[in-house]
């Protein structure tokens, strides 16, 4: 499986940025956990959103009601993708986004539950 991020840029606080992870050599049948990690440079990677295999989401504190996670992946879907939506940005928000995805299905908090990794997509949010 590998992921690749997208859709990253320069927004004034309060705008909107939609980031997209493409999604290749998934297989169906396999169950995996996938989410939204973020990372500012001296900080740790923490995560942001998560779907897991049953599509539950979860959000971290600081992004409830702003962020949104969905994915478009099935063996009919053209385009197997995990989105992140967000909206009401904030300087703070400020990091460089990374797609992750584990299989199995566990959900970890930590990246280190994270197998699967993409390389990234820098979000910068003016004030």
């Amino acid at each position: 499986v590998q992921l690749v991020e997208s859709g990253g840029g320069s927004v004034q606080a309060g705008g909107s940025l939609r980031l997209s992870c493409k999604v290749s050599g998934y297989t169906y049948s396999s169950p995996y956990c996938m989410g939204w990690f973020r990372q500012i440079p001296g900080k740790e990677r923490e995560r942001v959103a998560r779907i897991g295999s049953d599509g539950g989401l979860r959000y971290a504190d600081f992004v409830k009601g702003r962020f949104t996670i969905y994915k478009d992946i099935s063996s009919d879907s053209p385009k197997n993708a995990l989105y992140l939506q967000m909206n009401s940005l904030k300087a703070e928000d400020t990091a460089m986004y990374y797609c992750a995805a584990n299989a199995g299905g566990y959900c970890a908090i930590g990246p280190d539950g994270y197998t699967l990794w993409g390389p990234g997509t820098q979000v910068i949010v003016s004030s």
